[in-house]
């Protein structure tokens, strides 16, 4: 194997996205170049149009605003105090204006978005805002960036739909060049699996409220991004694995010389990758099929959230890219899994970073032929300059290392040869129920085919009310539905997997069946999430009842209620009452986002 020889089924599913997407893509590479040649409009704005754009501005900024020969970064920044993943972004936006102008450059924030954290409305009404948010985002930092002042934006977010919100956004805006500015992870705290023990056991009444609470501050105890391998750290990932972080800047705490360095060293990048440079490099010519390819493989790897089976969706349709799940199950099918990070694993990211972090999972990926090595990133050509570790130079700046050759850790990090399953952490299901996504990289074997009657179910506290009242003794397969999009938001349903979990673990064959979503930590209960079409909209999940038999087959990709077609077809849809669904937390707003929202294997997105 050369170099740049890639898997077979790599090469083929990146080819078939590029015949797929051709029309599309060209379409929106003609209006990037278009607009990228006509440079920022500050030039050509009216006076009174370009005072108001740098009013605030300090004598020197405003001084070189008043041409196009010094480059302006806008940072778009979704930093607020109650998010632990967001606090430490308070300081960036002064540390990336000093950066620009020790680079000759200027920094003005462009605009503020939403972040809203799943962890804290989880089981909530706010959950139903959740999945919207993220369309809401990228619509934000439209507002922010239409100010046209700008030759490159800075996108300062961490958490579940805020990363594929302002991805969106910057694939819109494809003629600036973007780079993502993350915080990183807090420190460890509580192991995942003492976290884990006390949830159980307040789960089953054996500890009260108090002992839980104590439980949870000691596992998220400070500034950063929660140190399981969630949604939220699945986006670093991805970012850097497509290029668009700083070498070896996912998960460097917060707080720390070497972080600041990077946010310093990330800005002023920014300035040397506009067209007033020499490395132009506009983010929608940057971002392409072998780079979403990328960021795919990645998430099989590591176990990554399922979330991105909708978030990668969206965010590639903003470049012209059309993926599909069958893409994403194609590419699972020959992607090993490498990491361990819970809730695959008992460690954090933390564990992971010190094996051997995305360095050494790069390395080994695409030494193996399973990641395209010759695509842009904004670091230059090449996804062999993300194979290192990086560190402080003595003198406040940056240097980088190649990444060890050997895993620090082969329990957390593994190498291509020794790797944990042959597969990825991700799963596509299809069959009569219609279409499904399920994380199998923290179910056991022996758990990965469940078949069972149905329990049905309208809300997860329905379900929550049985088990409290002994009502789930048997060996079932809980379906619940009405928790699409276009049903009440698509509310993640992580409420449910310690009640599952003990169920699971007293010897019951049990299993999830939803339209809705799960955590993207979701774990050792095997969950078909987000199918599709979902029961609001004429899906046959709307159609099971109560004791019909249902076959999840996680090995074989396969999602049936075993009853015949004819059966099926004769039976009327399911109906319930989701006027409580339509009204306080602000979701009375949303009601037009859930009449046009897309299929879940479509994005979930409102844009089309």
């Amino acid at each position: 194997m050369t170099k740049f020889d890639v898997n077979e089924t790599v090469a083929a599913v990146t080819n078939r996205i590029i015949e797929r997407s051709k029309p599309v893509r060209e379409t929106y590479l003609g209006r990037v170049r278009e607009r990228a040649s006509q440079g920022p409009k500050r030039s050509t704005l009216s006076c009174g149009n370009l005072a108001h754009g740098f009013a605030a501005c300090g004598v020197g900024d405003k001084e070189n605003l008043k041409g196009d020969v010094v480059a302006n970064i806008g940072i778009i920044t979704a930093y607020n105090d109650m998010l632990s993943a967001h606090q430490p972004f308070e300081t960036y936006p002064a540390l990336i204006k000093q950066a620009a102008r020790e680079a000759g450059g200027v920094a003005q924030v462009a605009g503020g978005v939403p972040a809203m954290c799943d962890g804290v409305t989880q089981g909530q009404a706010g959950m139903e805002l959740s999945l919207f948010s993220r369309d809401v985002i990228a619509m934000a930092t439209a507002v922010g960036l239409s100010h046209d002042m700008f030759d490159a934006a800075v996108y300062l977010g961490v958490c579940d739909k805020i990363v594929p919100g302002l991805t969106i956004a910057a694939l819109t805006f494809g003629h600036l060049p973007a780079i993502f500015i993350p915080a990183g992870p807090m420190t460890t705290g509580q192991s995942n699996d003492e976290k884990a023990e006390i949830r159980q056991l307040y789960a089953e009444g054996k500890i009260g409220r108090k002992e839980l609470l104590e439980s949870e501050s000691k596992s998220y105890h400070g500034p950063g991004t929660c140190t399981f391998y969630g949604t939220a750290n699945s986006n670093q990932m991805l970012m850097e694995i497509m290029g668009l972080h700083m070498p070896g800047a996912s998960f460097i705490n917060p707080g720390t010389e070497l972080r600041d360095a990077l946010t310093k060293e990330a800005a002023k990048r920014a300035l040397a990758i506009t067209a007033l440079g020499n490395e132009f490099t506009p983010a929608g010519e940057m971002i392409d099929e072998r780079s979403i390819v990328n960021g795919i493989i990645g998430l099989h790897a590591t176990g990554g959230s399922t979330n991105h089976t909708m978030h990668l969706v969206a965010m590639a349709a903003a470049a012209g890219i059309k993926i599909t799940w069958a893409d994403i199950s194609d590419l699972s099918d020959v992607t090993p899994l490498l990491a361990r990070v819970y809730p695959n694993g008992l460690a954090d990211v933390n564990h992971f970073e010190a094996a051997g972090g995305l360095g050494f999972l790069i390395r080994e990926l695409a030494d193996n032929g399973m990641l395209h090595r010759d695509v842009r990133t904004v670091y230059g050509h090449g996804m062999d300059d993300y194979m290192v570790e990086a560190k402080l130079d003595g003198k406040g700046g940056v240097e980088r290392h190649k990444s060890p050759k050997i895993s620090g850790n082969e329990k957390v990090l593994a190498p291509f040869d020794k790797a944990f399953q042959k597969t990825g952490g991700l799963k596509m299901l299809s069959g009569n129920l219609g279409r499904a996504v399920i994380k199998t990289s923290a179910v056991k074997e022996e758990h990965r085919i469940v078949e069972a009657p149905a329990r049905i179910f309208h809300d997860q506290n329905e379900m929550q009310a049985a088990f409290q009242a002994g009502q789930l003794t048997e060996d079932f397969i809980a379906v619940i539905r009405f928790n699409g999009p276009k049903a009440n938001g698509m509310p993640e349903l992580h409420k449910l997997t310690p009640t599952l979990g003990i169920l699971q673990q007293r010897g019951l064959k049990v299993a999830l069946v939803t339209d809705g979503r799960m955590s993207g930590a979701s774990g050792k209960i095997p969950a078909a999430i987000h199918v599709t079409p979902e029961a609001l909209d004429g899906g046959v999940i709307g159609k099971v009842q109560e004791g019909d038999i249902v076959r999840l087959d996680a090995n074989a990709g396969t999602l049936e209620v075993l009853v015949d077609d004819a059966t099926l077809a004769a039976r009327p849809q399911a109906t319930a009452d989701l006027s409580g669904n339509t009204h306080g937390m602000g979701r009375e707003l949303f009601e037009t986002f859930r009449r046009v929202a897309g299929h879940a294997d479509e994005g979930a997105s409102v844009f089309g």
